[in-house]
């Protein structure tokens, strides 16, 4: 994927602090500011409701079944989320 540059406005003590790390990890600034970034956001975006669109009732076998368990999973993790 292509990147483009920003500017941020940092706290110079986090600034030096992303400096050591880059230096003691051998890696860049960028790196660690694009790994923090990306952490942050998969904590805090919002995922859907559920992962599929309706239940129903199957005649194969346990479809039916696992639906419902998935649907059980899934409402208990927003319910945890919610907290």
């Amino acid at each position: 994927m292509p990147t483009r540059r920003t500017t941020i406005l940092a706290d110079a003590d986090l600034l030096e602090r992303i400096e050591r790390e880059a230096h003691r990890s051998r890696t860049t600034k960028t790196a660690i500011v694009m790994a923090a970034l990306e952490a942050w956001l998969d904590e805090h975006e919002a995922r859907p409701e559920l992962g599929f669109l309706a239940i129903g009732r199957s005649t194969h076998g346990r479809l039916s079944l696992d639906g419902r368990s998935i649907v059980r999973r899934e409402v208990g993790r927003s319910r945890r989320q919610d907290r």
